[in-house]
């Protein structure tokens, strides 16, 4: 019985008339103010805030939600700062890494130079038969006249991927270029690369130690 009585909580305020009231649940009259709630030896077990409005707990409920979407951005943040991390653990691996992405980009587009090449050949192949109808082009068969259009129609696809191509290789260069000013501070923070290493977009590490003698 002891033991069952000093767990009863005792609630105490005091109301909108300065009266203080105490009960064994929480006090209707004074859900607009704090309220204590009191263990049986009379120390406080807690605070309880006064009860929201309808407006308010909306309200709060946005904050609530506001912080909730900052802390789990936060969270993405640092998430993705340690995986950029784990996969550039220095400058010399990120360095490589854009020099291979740049290779494969210059590769398919000296395939496609070379492609745009063997149709240059094709077309002066079917020039040298179409000079037997410059004077009159209608005359021409529909075969040789369909190469041309898709010869004509192959390149202009040729020079369309090849500037795409070139595109692409200011993407790649642009996102290294970011991710690298993100590096820079997580390798100095990791104690890697000192905080003015800089690479180069053709390759090399940049930077030297304060004292280094050149």
């Amino acid at each position: 019985m002891c033991g069952a009585a000093s767990a009863q909580s005792i609630y105490s305020c005091v109301d909108a008339k300065g009266r203080k009231i105490t009960a064994d649940r929480p006090i209707a009259e004074c859900t607009d103010r704090t309220q204590q709630e009191l263990m049986g030896s009379g120390s406080v077990r807690r605070q309880i805030g006064p009860s929201l409005t309808a407006q308010e707990r909306a309200a709060q409920e946005e904050k609530d939600k506001l912080a909730a979407e900052a802390l789990a951005r936060e969270a993405e943040d640092k998430r993705r700062d340690r995986a950029l991390l784990l996969r550039y653990p220095s400058p010399a691996v990120h360095q490589q890494e854009r020099a291979t992405a740049l290779a494969q980009i210059e590769e398919v587009i000296k395939a496609s130079s070379k492609r745009t090449l063997e149709l240059a050949e094709q077309r002066k192949a079917m020039n040298s038969e179409f000079e037997f109808y410059v004077k009159d082009p209608a005359k021409a068969p529909l075969s040789l006249q369909r190469k041309l259009e898709e010869n004509d129609a192959s390149v202009g696809v040729q020079k369309k991927f090849v500037l795409e191509q070139d595109q692409e290789k200011k993407r790649v260069n642009m996102r290294f270029d970011e991710e690298l000013v993100k590096l820079k501070g997580l390798w100095v923070l990791a104690g890697g690369a000192p905080a003015n290493a800089s690479v180069s977009t053709t390759g090399g590490l940049k930077g030297t130690k304060a004292g280094a003698k050149p």
